[in-house]
């Protein structure tokens, strides 16, 4: 099986995209590419897509299939610096392989994340786990920012100071804050990819981690626009129904207007067909459509 290259990932790779104050992603290396999903779908379904558009059309059922299993065949590999609150977030995802930055061998940079101004935000009052977005009093944003700047300076300060009397690194740094910036090598299939950033760049995202997010999506389209093309339509600006959710749509849909518009949809047969399946209605209504 030749080797696969895209040009737009190619240009990509070693390239730094800063994120926050001090943090970055940069694509290391990757494996594979819109070609290399098909050719592992083949090994399943036969040969015979050969064009980009019917390319697209198989990337397209599979990943709106759910059948998984070739865009795990793609892997992609990230440099990452981020603050350790925004890394201890991001290793929940446990279907990755990383290398950290150690404490214990290195002596760590004096780099923290700050917020900007307008970056500084009140506890939501809905939502325990977030903030809010009512507007922040501009005193108490510059106090916000005053009181971390001081604390992370004196911290450290005592941390170099243990440094110096020869105090073991492993010890001297574990009164350092979540706001330290850490280093990661990060490698993860496309499969596992897309569910991270359908996760991480959900508005429900804290801003922190969702601003790498939206990086990361921007390197994976270019490593994979066909299939990145199918997950925003299927997964990223798709939604679920419960089963109480469905009943309560099919009541109040109109058949006659649905029927007519999926007439002027331009969809092909067997979508619409899904598409009926998925509502739970009966397909004689597909024989005003054939």
């Amino acid at each position: 099986m030749a080797h696969i290259t895209v040009p737009e990932a190619e240009a990509l790779l070693d390239k730094e995209f800063q994120v926050l104050d001090h943090g970055f992603v940069r694509l290391v290396d990757y494996l594979g590419g819109d070609a290399r999903i098909v050719q592992a779908a083949r090994v399943s379904y036969g040969d015979g897509t050969k064009t980009v558009r019917e390319d697209r059309a198989l990337i397209d059922y599979l990943l709106r299939n759910r059948h998984t299993s070739p865009f795990e065949q793609v892997i992609l590999t990230f440099h990452v610096k981020m603050p350790i609150f925004v890394a201890r977030q991001w290793i929940r995802h446990r279907t990755a392989r990383l290398n950290e930055i150690s404490g214990r061998y290195s002596i760590m940079r004096d780099e923290f994340y700050l917020p900007r101004s307008h970056e500084v935000r009140q506890q939501s009052r809905r939502n325990r786990q977030g903030g809010s977005d009512d507007e922040v009093p501009r005193e108490l944003q510059e106090k916000v920012i005053r009181v971390l700047e001081q604390d992370q300076q004196l911290v450290y300060d005592h941390y170099q100071e243990l440094l110096e009397d020869e105090v073991a690194r492993e010890l001297a740094r574990i009164n350092l804050p979540l706001s330290l910036y850490t280093e990661m090598y990060w490698q993860i299939d496309l499969n596992n990819l897309f569910h991270f950033l359908r996760l991480r760049t959900d508005w429900h995202a804290q801003y922190e981690i969702r601003a790498y997010g939206d990086v990361m999506a921007s390197i994976t389209q270019a490593v994979v626009p066909l299939a990145f093309e199918a997950f925003e339509e299927h997964i990223l600006h798709g939604r679920n129904f419960s089963r109480t959710e469905l009943d309560m749509v099919r009541q109040a849909l109109d058949v006659e207007k649905l029927s007519a518009q999926l007439e002027e949809s331009g969809m092909r047969k067997t979508r619409r067909r899904e598409f009926l399946d998925k509502l739970g209605i009966e397909l004689k209504v597909m024989s005003k459509q054939s």
